[in-house]
């Protein structure tokens, strides 16, 4: 049996403030906005490429043995592409106030891109939900 990551939950504060800015901002598709039941609302959105998806949601009581978390409290939340110089070209170029690419290095963090696997960028939505993009390297991106 097969199991799978397809949606994490991330906390917000404005629906339509984090809707623009994942897709608009990231570049994330919109997959679904709706009510499903009267003062629930969901919205489902994608990054490109990937099959795990995000859900931001409204009025959604939680389930069963979960809790809720606090719109900023989510952090580490990972992404990877296969040139992180030119993901970080497009968040900025689409408004994001993304962090310089950085490696980890002998003493540290340092500027720059390092080594296969070893470079990262990170960003926060408006609540303050931290996320780190990793380059991967592109033959990984074909399987």
């Amino acid at each position: 049996m097969n199991w799978t990551l397809e949606v994490v939950p991330v906390p917000v504060t404005d629906m339509d403030r984090a809707k623009a800015f994942y897709a608009d901002g990231v570049g994330f598709r919109v997959d679904l906005d709706s009510e499903v039941a009267p003062g629930v609302r969901i919205i489902q959105l994608t990054p490109p490429g990937s099959r795990c998806s995000i859900v931001l949601l409204q009025g959604m009581p939680p389930a069963p043995g979960t809790r809720q978390t606090a719109p900023g409290a989510l952090h580490g939340l990972q992404l990877c592409v296969t040139d992180i110089e030119a993901a970080r070209a497009e968040l900025t170029g689409r408004g994001v106030d993304a962090s310089p690419v950085r490696h980890l290095g002998a003493t540290g963090w340092a500027d720059g891109k390092g080594q296969t696997w070893n470079s990262f960028l990170t960003f926060e939505d408006p609540d303050g939900n931290g996320w780190v993009v990793q380059e991967a390297p592109s033959e990984l991106a074909e399987r």
